[in-house]
């Protein structure tokens, strides 16, 4: 398989070429969808939709189909929520441990980061909904201090631990919504798939919306052992395609999407795109100069991205929220690409991005804002 051939798959893997029915259906698809910036997650599941927009994608989160967790990597993702639970039972407990000593240096000892716990989940229980600023002065307020990192390694530790996770969408003063709510996992999440084997699952679902990808690419994205990750795929060998390129195995899907006639051979695609993120070797879409460009920096960002066939060729900026209305986003190729294809690629992910719709509500009664003084 030569490279031209990877980048076509990977694109179809990824439902770029072959988008998904709905925001929902794409998340499902992918699993998991690297979110920490929260316009970045939505705008990834948009373009990844027949007709998406990002007000698509906060309906979802609205209703109870996703959510956003610390999944793997100590990072926020976007994930269907029926599949939070056995995910973190795969990924949770390594994290935890990789972030002890950071919780030992903040002074978060095990009867504090309990204490955190029982105030926090006595204020969610029964539907209850906080914001993070809500959470932290909670905490603050019990005398529980939440300066220098706490307050961020509590709620971290929290959700790991399969307490809480991101939920319902913050909508403020006309804006597009920048946070969510934090929930009870209990009971935000009424339906929950058990796999019987999580690790080989996990890696199934990785490939089928990522691929091709080998073992050592789903290690790093699932922040796993490579012994783990080896082991993982042999059990799902059997689900799965093979096909070698460059002396490596690519696992990919046994039936993958269909490219859809007229897809766009150019893409704008935001910051910690999985389409590059997403895999331990990324010079498979990216040359050398543009993955020092795109990122992750010393700060660990990765910038919003320009696609051309597969290949990373420059990087783009949006507007910020209070002018995305009007104002156009900026662009910078690194590598030839046609001007003209960029543009309509910039316009099509800001039509995505502008895009709005109404909260939604949930058959089972929307969670309820908790007031919470300091």
């Amino acid at each position: 398989m030569d490279l031209a051939r990877l980048r076509a798959l990977r694109l179809r893997h990824h439902r770029l070429t072959a988008p998904a029915r709905s925001v929902s259906a794409a998340a499902r698809h992918l699993l998991c969808v690297q979110s920490q910036d929260y316009w970045g997650g939505r705008l990834a599941l948009a373009l990844r939709a027949r007709g998406g927009i990002a007000g698509q994608v906060d309906a979802a989160y609205d209703r109870g189909e996703l959510v956003r967790a610390w999944t793997q990597r100590g990072t926020l993702h976007t994930v269907p929520a029926r599949d939070l639970r056995w995910v973190l039972s795969v990924t949770a407990e390594r994290t935890l441990a990789q972030s002890a000593t950071r919780r030992a240096q903040l002074g978060l000892d095990d009867a504090t980061v309990a204490r955190a716990r029982e105030a926090l989940v006595g204020a969610l229980r029964g539907g209850g909904a906080l914001s993070r600023a809500e959470a932290l002065a909670l905490w603050d307020a019990a005398g529980i201090p939440t300066s220098g990192g706490r307050g961020y390694h509590l709620l971290f530790h929290i959700a790991l631990s399969g307490v809480i996770c991101w939920g319902p969408a913050i909508r403020r003063d006309g804006l597009e919504p920048r946070e969510q709510r934090i929930v009870l996992i209990d009971e935000w999440i009424t339906d929950h798939d058990a796999p019987e084997d999580p690790l080989a699952e996990m890696f199934a679902r990785y490939v089928e919306g990522h691929g091709p990808a080998t073992a050592e690419d789903f290690a790093w994205w699932a922040g796993i052992t490579k012994t783990d990750a080896r082991r993982a795929a042999a059990a799902a060998a059997h689900r799965l395609g093979m096909v070698e390129a460059g002396g490596d195995t690519f696992f990919v899907s046994s039936s993958p999407p269909r490219r859809s006639a007229g897809a766009p051979a150019t893409h704008a695609l935001p910051t910690f795109e999985e389409y590059y993120i997403a895999y331990a070797d990324r010079s498979r879409v990216a040359s050398f100069d543009v993955m020092r460009a795109a990122g992750p920096g010393a700060n660990g960002m990765v910038r919003s991205l320009l696609l051309h066939e597969g290949e990373v060729v420059g990087l783009w900026k949006p507007p910020p929220p209070t002018q995305r209305a009007s104002a156009e986003p900026t662009f910078e190729l690194i590598r030839p690409a046609p001007e003209e294809a960029v543009r309509a690629a910039l316009d099509h992910a800001m039509a995505a991005l502008r895009g709005s719709a109404p909260a939604a509500g949930r058959d089972d009664g929307d969670a309820r804002s908790v007031s919470v003084s300091a």
